[in-house]
């Protein structure tokens, strides 16, 4: 098939380049002349694991031609279906910011009145349930001049990639949610996953639009609550001296549970979880219901890295001290940092007078853009040297080998927020959770 992609953020990018590599035409369409410029390069805009390899292989001098950027939206027309992969932002009041999202779907809209035959948008983003039926629609209809269902189908089909894992979750989903109102959209986006469901075989959600929207924020929401709840039960676990993560490995043994985002630590950050955690309670909220779970997941949430701080204190004074920030991206295998539980950590070391130098083997210069005032170093080993102590804020497998390194530092006081330093002697170790 020939299909199009608006946006190329982790998402956007990375669904570009696995639909090409299943063998569709894929143009990736973005505003942004830099990102279009790399991908027609060969190069990945953003830090995922895998996605060099297809960009290289199907964009490019050298690359299969199946896979092109370009900042015109009329690269839409000689396509069947169009994803929408823009980004819908959190607001300060925890809904979602649609602004990107409606000025897209105009935009596509616009284009789209040039078409004479039928077209297919994909909603690809993450918003709450209705938005795509009583907002994106609504503008492309007006836009292009065609109603929903007589030559334009609209669909949604949420994501559940994870970053830095990206292309693999992919290539091996679990589920794949289809939403649409009408037969021949659904029929569309069958068309597109076709080759992955024949190779992979996941489970296929069938469903309206709205209902593969609320899919999306509840697959998340539960698993943001689980990482919560596993942190609540850990920090009870450490005031009794009991280690968490055995607690875990036992609980997890339970299929009813499982053993996945059972890792106590500091929490979840990224884009994904604090978004629309937030967005769908404050969804929930405009339709006058309080989600308390949610709301106590995000608390228990946000607590974490003062937990982290407070158990620094417990063993000295950084007051005037180096103390060494290991890891500042959300999570190993990206270099995303957005709402990075090393943010707070941060800041909550420079309230207490303490001279940061960070070091994270990819998000060094995105986390710089955030704090210039710190130190960063090239290395562990010299964010350690000469520390006073040391604070593990991403479970990267480096940090698991360091050894000499902590010889270098004056006095070997670590708090590990991800469970991934092994102690040593003469160091004053402590977990954030046992």
């Amino acid at each position: 098939m020939n299909i199009s992609v608006i946006g190329s953020g982790y998402v956007g990018t990375t669904i570009a380049a696995c639909f090409a590599d299943l063998g569709h035409n894929v143009v990736n369409v973005d505003i942004d002349t830099g990102i279009v410029d790399a991908i027609n390069r060969g190069e990945p805009p953003v830090h995922e694991d895998g996605l060099p390899e297809l960009i290289a292989m199907h964009a490019g001098e050298d690359g299969t031609g199946r896979l092109r950027a370009t900042t015109d939206y009329s690269a839409v027309l000689d396509t069947d279906v169009t994803f929408l992969c823009l980004p819908t932002p959190q607001k300060s009041d925890g809904g979602i910011d649609l602004s990107i999202m409606e000025a897209g779907a105009k935009q596509l809209g616009e284009t789209l009145a040039q078409k004479s035959g039928w077209h297919t948008v994909v909603v690809k983003s993450t918003v709450v349930p209705g938005t795509t039926e009583e907002v994106i629609t609504p503008i492309i209809e007006e836009a292009s001049g065609t109603t929903e269902g007589e030559l334009l189908g609209i669909g949604m089909n949420p994501e559940f990639l994870r970053e830095g894992t990206a292309v693999h979750d992919f290539r091996h989903p679990e589920k794949v949610v289809l939403g649409a109102d009408n037969e021949r959209t659904l029929e569309d986006m069958h068309d597109v996953f076709t080759p992955l469901i024949a190779d992979a075989d996941p489970h296929i959600v069938e469903t309206n639009t709205r209902t593969a929207e609320m899919i999306k924020y509840a697959n998340n929401g539960f698993l943001a609550t689980k990482v919560s709840l596993i942190n609540d039960i850990g920090n009870v676990c450490k005031e009794f001296g009991v280690d968490a993560y055995e607690v875990a490995e036992a609980i997890g043994l339970d299929d009813r549970i499982g053993e996945q985002f059972l890792r106590s630590g500091l929490g979840w950050g990224g884009s994904c979880f604090p978004k629309d955690t937030n967005a769908i309670i404050h969804a929930a909220k405009e339709q006058g219901y309080t989600p308390a779970v949610l709301e106590a997941a995000v608390e228990v949430n946000d607590s974490q890295p003062e937990r982290l701080l407070s158990l620094l204190d417990d063993h000295t004074d950084v007051s005037g001290q180096k103390v060494a920030v290991l890891g500042l991206a959300f999570k190993p295998g990206t270099d995303d940092i957005r709402n990075s539980r090393a943010i707070p950590v941060i800041e909550g070391l420079r309230e207490r007078g303490a001279s940061v130098t960070a070091y994270d083997p990819v998000a060094a210069e995105n986390m710089e853009a955030r704090f210039p005032e710190i130190d960063y170093a090239d290395s562990a080993a010299d964010a350690l040297a000469d520390a006073s102590a040391c604070v593990v804020c991403t479970d990267w497998d480096e940090f698991a080998v360091l050894d000499d390194e902590f010889e270098e530092m004056k006095t070997q006081v670590v708090v590990d927020g991800r469970r991934v330093i092994e102690p040593r002697e003469a160091m004053t170790y402590e977990g954030l959770t046992w």
